[in-house]
Order: structure tokens, then sequence, then C-alpha cells
């Protein structure tokens, strides 16, 4: 996994119908950072994401990763320039088992050996998913399987990994344990986040900069300190 930076996203705007879901947001992300989009249900985050991944298509703005352009990619495209994206409510193939989910994230890969290399490292990092390889993947408890959503998404070994709401459903202890596993996974393998979150402090401790939006734009964004420090967010989001 290389370094890599998400140059631009410029006046981004989607619309479903009549509805403008996303009003001109910008925003961008450094190679080996994490960045964190947080705001309220309704605010845009999830949009912005799919409109990333090729799965909504804009209504107006510039999207460029790597230099090139993404307006107009399919998804399996994004994917090929180095785009994973681990969606809400984690989309797990649950008629197939662990270790048949964690190959599918690697569908456009080749090579054998780097594969097999890539699935060490997420039983490393997950070795819950090792010991249950054999097991259906609906089977799973919501914490393993947002850890099989998770490990999926490396299966790609992508440069920039995109993660919807990772903590949903799941009680504060696997939360904790996900995202430490997130940060140690980031340092050591120099990977690039854009993570949207409802848990707002968690978000922002984890993140080396913020984009709080409301209603499809960006209201404020700052480094973590600022924004954790700051009387608005405080207020709207950590109880201030």
């Amino acid at each position: 996994m290389g370094a890599a930076t998400l140059q631009k996203v410029k006046n981004l705007r989607v619309h479903y119908g009549t509805v403008e879901a996303v009003k001109g947001v910008s925003f961008q992300v450094s190679a080996g950072t994490i960045v964190s989009l947080i705001g309220a249900n309704g605010a845009g985050k999830t949009t912005s994401l799919r409109a990333l991944t090729g799965l909504v298509k804009p209504s107006g703005g510039e999207l460029r990763f790597q230099n090139a352009s993404l307006i107009g990619l399919a998804p399996h495209q994004i994917v090929g320039l180095g785009i994973a994206h681990v969606p809400e409510g984690r989309r797990l193939f649950s008629k197939m088992t662990v270790v048949e989910n964690l190959r599918m994230g690697a569908y456009l890969r080749t090579s054998k050996t780097e594969i097999a290399a890539t699935l060490g490292m997420i039983y490393q990092h997950f070795p819950i998913l090792q010991e249950r390889g054999r097991q259906l993947a609906g089977s799973l408890s919501g914490g393993e399987q947002q850890m099989l959503a998770l490990g999926r998404g490396l299966m790609a070994q992508p440069d920039l990994l995109l993660l919807d709401e990772p903590s949903q459903g799941l009680g504060p202890r696997i939360v904790e344990q996900i995202f430490e596993t997130i940060d140690r996974i980031r340092r050591e393998r120099r990977l690039t986040i854009l993570l949207v979150e409802q848990r707002v402090v968690e978000a922002l401790e984890l993140c080396d900069r913020g984009y709080v939006l409301e209603t499809g734009r960006v209201v404020l964004d700052g480094g973590r300190e600022a924004l954790l420090a700051d009387t608005r967010v405080q207020r709207a989001y950590l109880g201030g």
C-alpha cells in the first residue's frame, strides 16, 4: 500500500431527484492521514462517500485522486485506482464463509502470493477471522462482522480506505477495539483513511483533520485538537 492523496473534492454536489443532498462540499485528504466527516443523519456524509466510489453520480464539482478524475468512472474502475469502500451496514455476503468474503475483496488482484500475504496481515490484526474462517458471515456477531467488512476492504490493498459508520450498532468496548485497530493499520501500512462517523468524540480523537457537515454543507473544519476544543462542536455534538 503506497502513499496517496485524495487531491481534491471541490464543490461536490449530489441530487436525489429534485432534492440536493450535497450542496458544494469541498475537502482534502493528505497521504497517510485519517480525515473524519462528522455530522448528524442527513448531513450528506454517506452520500459524499458514495459519490467518491461511483455509487451515485455527482451533479457538479470535482473528484480527483492520484491526479485522475473519478467523475464518470464505474465502481470497479475506482477500486482499481486504489480506493476501497467499507459501506454503512457492512454489506457482507451472509451466505458465504468468512474466508470467501475476504477473497471477494481481492477480486481485481492476480498474484496469489500477494493475496495470501494480505490475508495473513488481516489475520494478524483480526485473529478471530482466522478462527471463524469456515463459518458463514451471517452467523458472526456484529463486531466480528465489522472486522470482516474491514478485512474485505483491506484485501483490495487500497491506498485510500473509505469507512462509513464502522461503529454502527456496536457496543463501546468493540468500537474502541476496532478504532484502535484502524489506527494501528494506518500507521503500519501508511494507509490513508476517510472516515464517516456519528460517534463524534471517537471520530475526532482518531483523525488528523475533521470536517463538520450540516444539511449538505461543510460548516466547520480543522485539526483534531482545534475541533475538540471548538465551542460550536462541543455544544452541538459533545454535550458541552
